[in-house]
């Protein structure tokens, strides 16, 4: 028998969210694992906020949504913020109830902001860290650096020279005929007026020159966590400073490095040297000529498992800029960009323990 249709609302529903959130969802496993990280910031938020005046948008529950943005690709606040609204799925996961009102888009990003100010992603980056060691997830010895271009928000028309005029010509104020063909333009001279942090770089020969900065990351050759990541500003020389910047913040935390791969942007003698001077091996690829490394190194069955681990790093870029929305940054100025890049390795981290812990 066929059945009719029948559209008739109902104003009471008998079935809560929580049942209707399968059990085996990969929501669930990752909930668990926020819930303990926001537990363990707890502290903090209480020494952020006021004791008197209005109740603010819990922090738990920002930090929640932030997550899900970068978990399920949703480009734009606005768009979060319209999509919570319907997405029961959203609602339980950030724990808002069916009833209740989502925020004013304009009110939850000034919220964020006070987030960032707070260098929240840092400390959440750090908590979901320690969950991975407390389940043993984390190489103690064995590490992993690299280096990824993270393409600025701002279009190469706004780099400019510097102390130009910045009114936009008469005849198109909103998108600007600028011929900058055959200009010679350079990061000592020029700048962009969207994003004054960002430079002009390019990756090598044959690449195209964008307006970046340039993301940095080390992680452990076990499972490919994420233990250091840090924004710069692109230049020729942050990959292989940041390399020793990062080796000594693993060794703060507690890790005992005993080797760190690299590619072979990393063949250069102060990299090398400084990684020996804190005790460690440097596994980096060596360079067909004026390589730093010697047989010492590369005669280890060691190197050639290094050489084989350090392309776990390439997963977590890989994920930041096909799902998290690295690919072309959505935000300005390199305090904001290194936030939103940190909070990002970190659900990286915590997509990879849940699927580890099963």
């Amino acid at each position: 028998m066929r059945g009719r249709e029948q559209q008739q609302d109902q104003m009471f529903s008998y079935v809560s969210m929580e049942d209707r959130i399968a059990q085996d969802h990969p929501l669930r496993g990752i909930r668990r694992l926020v819930d303990e990280i926001l537990k363990g910031l707890s502290p903090r938020f209480d020494r952020m906020y006021s004791d008197v005046g209005r109740p603010s948008i819990p922090p738990e529950q920002l930090l929640r949504a932030l997550l899900l943005q970068v978990l399920y690709t949703i480009r734009s606040e606005r768009q979060l913020m319209e999509q919570l609204d319907y997405n029961l799925l959203y609602r339980w996961f950030v724990g808002l109830t069916m009833d209740d009102e989502v925020w004013d888009v304009t009110v939850y990003t000034k919220n964020r902001d006070r987030l960032l100010e707070g260098d929240i992603a840092t400390a959440f980056f750090d908590q979901a860290l320690t969950i991975a060691r407390s389940k043993d997830l984390v190489s103690q010895e064995h590490f992993t650096v690299d280096g990824t271009l993270l393409e600025a928000w701002a279009s190469l028309k706004s780099f400019k020279p510097k102390g130009e005029d910045k009114t936009p010509p008469p005849n198109d104020s909103g998108n600007p005929t600028v011929n900058f063909h055959g200009e010679k333009r350079s990061n000592t001279t020029h700048e962009s007026t969207t994003d004054p942090d960002s430079r002009l770089f390019r990756k090598g020969e044959g690449y195209e020159a964008l307006l970046v900065y340039m993301g940095h990351a080390t992680t452990e050759n076990r499972n490919g966590l994420v233990v250091a990541a840090s924004v710069t500003i692109a230049s020729g020389t942050a990959e292989a400073e940041q390399a020793l910047v990062m080796a000594r913040e693993i060794k703060r935390k507690g890790l005992r490095p005993r080797t760190i791969g690299g590619d072979k942007l990393y063949d250069q003698r102060a990299v090398v040297n400084g990684l020996r001077d804190l005790d460690i091996t440097p596994h980096v690829a060596q360079k067909a000529k004026g390589t730093a490394i010697d047989v010492r190194t590369t005669r280890h069955a060691g190197y050639l498992i290094s050489q084989v681990k350090r392309k776990l790093i390439e997963e977590a870029f890989g994920w930041g800029k096909t799902v998290a929305l690295l690919r072309k940054l959505r935000h300005r100025g390199k305090e904001r960009v290194a936030w939103v890049y940190v909070f990002t390795m970190s659900v990286f981290n915590l997509v990879r323990i849940n699927n580890l812990l099963g």
